[in-house]
């Protein structure tokens, strides 16, 4: 029954959700966490309604006391309830994850679930001002170009709190605004705002991506790297490579990833890009095609990298996270099961609880497992899909969990019969007719 609120009403926490499953209103949730002191010989603290749809709507968190008896009236593990940072690698850890990019702990509590700080109404509003900045300012004027930047970082840096769906709209739109700018104009004129179309283009063919459109995607990043070229950004051209490598890499296309891979590395500075070429490009196209060595030194080399480099937010960073997790499924690739499961603790650990680079870690680490512990993986699956809306779920990550399901498929424990019929219930990200689902 959770699990079917969160589905049709993805605002509901999993809180909230649960206890409409039950069929509680708050006061009534109020009297049986009450219950639950008085049953143990304690005095029922003061806990109201109010202090209920707090929690509920993540405004405020409850201790841990708190935390432990909410949990006993509901019948209801913490970490199912959203109460405790989720920790799936063990049943009783519920440490807190470590703070990513050295953030503040109030701005972790701030944007950890829902990310308020960059809300949905928040994505038409960039585009708006983007409008207004054409319309007072046209071509290549200063004002345009930095406000065109803007954008590019805002849609960069929130990649991760907007469903695919709904940021691709608003990233194609801000495009298209910029496109007519330019149109007419000579483009030696025009190199900046240029720039910010191609990096526009690179965020398309991502989402694309996400959204399992290859094709799309193949066809944004064509252009996202044709003007890094024409507007002399190497970093674009660099990245656009490797993401037609990742995209090449999901069609079995091992010649063209690996060709696309090497061209981005020619284009990469040094330091982190360099780093991010050869762990999300080049490295899954040479565990594939089983070069082990050559797939060793990669790994040596980026790692050598990552320990002093400084990680980059965003689309079109790289972090710690993520290049674990490109390690370890590389490592899962050439069935090196037990170190593909050591080496996704460490991305599950570098990455805040519940974002896309936890749920990739989190899946990997199933993979890693579902050969000698099927019951693990499979529960370890179960906990992504309660946490994750539909809409949420990059195809990436459908693509891992379709992965787990087949190798689940003979099993006939309980969680993994649980988990097949989950899978087989999952709507796609995008119905027949073309639309978000």
């Amino acid at each position: 029954m959770v699990t079917s609120l969160r589905t049709a009403l993805p605002e509901l926490t999993a809180l909230e959700a649960w206890r409409l499953a039950l069929g509680w209103s708050r006061p009534q949730a109020v009297r049986e966490v009450a219950a639950v002191y008085r049953a143990d010989g304690l005095l029922p603290p003061g806990l109201t309604p109010a202090a209920l749809c707090r929690y509920e709507h993540g405004q405020e968190a409850p201790g841990d006391e708190y935390r432990l008896m909410i949990s006993r009236a509901y019948g209801a593990r913490p970490d199912q309830l959203g109460l405790a940072t989720r920790c799936l690698w063990c049943s009783t850890c519920a440490s807190p994850q470590p703070l990513h990019y050295r953030q503040h702990q109030s701005e972790e509590t701030t944007t950890s679930r829902r990310g308020p700080m960059t809300t949905a109404s928040g994505l038409p509003a960039i585009r708006e001002s983007v409008q207004w900045a054409v319309l007072e300012a046209p071509g290549d004027s200063p004002t345009l170009v930095a406000l065109a930047e803007a954008a590019v970082e805002h849609y960069a840096l929130n990649y991760s709190k907007h469903p695919p769906a709904v940021l691709l709209e608003e990233v194609r739109a801000t495009r298209n605004l910029l496109s007519k700018a330019v149109a007419g104009a000579d483009p030696g004129e025009t190199e900046g705002l240029r720039r910010q179309v191609g990096w526009l283009s690179a965020l398309l063919g991502n989402l694309a991506y996400h959204l399992d459109d290859r094709a799309g995607a193949r066809t944004h990043l064509t252009l996202a790297g044709a003007m890094g070229e024409s507007t002399h950004e190497p970093a674009l051209s660099a990245w656009a490579s490797g993401a037609l490598a990742m995209v090449a890499t999901a069609r079995r296309d091992w010649d063209h990833a690996q060709n696309h891979a090497r061209y981005g590395l020619q284009h990469a500075p040094e330091g982190l890009r360099r780093a991010q070429l050869l762990g999300w490009a080049l490295l899954p196209t040479l565990a594939a095609t089983q070069q082990v060595s050559e797939a060793d030194d990669v790994i040596s080399e980026s790692d050598e990298i990552m320990r002093s480099a400084v990680e980059l937010p965003g689309r079109f960073g790289y972090d710690r996270a993520e290049h674990r997790l490109h390690v370890a499924e590389a490592h899962l690739t050439l069935e090196r099961f037990d170190r593909a499961a050591d080496v996704a603790h460490e991305s599950i650990a570098a990455a805040p609880a519940e974002t896309p680079a936890w749920v990739a870690a989190t899946l990997v680490l199933a993979l890693a497992e579902a050969r000698d512990t099927p019951e693990e993986a499979a529960n370890r699956a179960l906990g992504v899909l309660d946490l994750i809306p539909p809409q949420r779920l990059r195809a990436t990550a459908r693509t891992r969990l379709a992965r787990l399901g087949r190798l689940l498929d003979t099993s006939t424990i309980d969680s993994a019969t649980q988990l097949a019929e989950r899978l087989s219930t999952l709507p796609a990200p995008i119905r027949a007719d073309g639309t978000a689902a």
